[in-house]
């Protein structure tokens, strides 16, 4: 016997009349990208008056951006190297920077008898 749930087994839009019920689909246009590993991507788009394409699209295969154009893809993003905050720090600051900065700090700590 049935568990009573009615819409079990189901999805939204899904019926018994199918197109003639939801309506007629909106005209697609498909637009061909490549990405530089020489993928083709094709896309829909709804087809409307005034509308105005992607000029890239991401690359589903390997994540590269992908072009219209197949003889000139757009070049892969450049990957720079993770860098903790200190490697951030030391482009901004010499070490005799960082050494005054703390001799700073801690001429302060002593002032004020936090530190001896």
């Amino acid at each position: 016997m049935a568990s009573g749930n009615a819409i079990r087994g189901s999805r939204v839009g899904a019926g018994p009349m199918g197109e003639a019920e939801r309506g007629d689909a909106a005209p697609r246009v498909h637009i061909s990208y490549w990405c530089s590993n020489g993928h083709e991507t094709r896309p829909s788009f709804a087809e409307e008056p005034g509308m105005v394409l992607p000029e890239q699209w991401d690359c589903p295969r390997c994540g590269f951006p992908a072009g219209q154009d197949k003889d000139n893809p757009p070049a892969p993003p450049k990957v720079e190297p993770y860098k903790t905050h200190l490697a951030y720090v030391k482009e901004r600051r010499s070490d005799a920077d960082g050494a005054a900065i703390l001799d700073e700090a801690l001429t302060a700590l002593r002032e004020r008898g936090l530190i001896q």
